[in-house]
């Protein structure tokens, strides 16, 4: 019989709000989940914005803590909102965070995956599409297909945070299943 081998895999989420839909759907996420991976949440709200200047020397702890947790982690887990058809502000600020020094990337070659959602109909086309072109330039391996958009998030959950409709838990149950295997080919 096959081992499964555990794979860590990093979530981070765009929505600063701790009541979020995208927070719920990340934890949605982690439960439908196939055995084998592992996740931890990566908070990205307190790190400084990027400046250069801030990695001569010692840079500040929130990045140096950052860069070693989602360095150590196998795989990344995106899970964000859109904000004006791109992704939100901290999460470019993470991007570039970890992104430096240069030459010490934290994403490079890292297997990802995308899931964005939205209340409106087109769930956050634009912000899966604006981090999938990020993740590409710096060399982090974003998962192709499925794609996976939600769309008219707020209608999903109830006041619990639980995932209520039936299609979408079965929709992403394959999109987690898919990753896994995206992660394994990857690792």
């Amino acid at each position: 019989m096959e081992t499964i081998m555990s794979k860590h895999v990093t979530v981070i989420v765009g929505s600063l709000r701790e009541g979020s839909y995208n927070r719920k759907l990340a934890c949605t996420l982690t439960e439908l989940a196939p055995e084998g991976l592992e996740f931890s949440f990566v908070r990205t709200g307190e790190l400084p914005l990027y400046n250069p200047d801030l990695d001569e020397g010692t840079p500040p702890e929130a990045w140096q803590s950052f860069r070693r947790c989602v360095g150590r982690s196998d795989a990344i887990l995106f899970v964000t909102p859109e904000y004006n058809r791109s992704v939100p502000a901290n999460l470019k600020n993470a991007l570039d965070v970890g992104s430096r020094p240069m030459g010490e990337s934290v994403w490079d070659g890292k297997p990802s995956a995308i899931v964005t959602g939205s209340p409106g109909g087109i769930g956050g086309f634009g912000a899966n599409h604006h981090l999938r072109q990020s993740l590409v330039f710096l060399n982090a391996a974003p998962m192709q297909q499925p794609e996976a958009y939600i769309g008219n998030i707020a209608k999903l959950f109830d006041e619990e945070g639980r995932l209520t409709n039936e299609g979408t838990k079965d929709f992403l149950k394959g999109f987690m299943q898919a990753f896994a295997a995206w992660i394994e080919k990857l690792t």
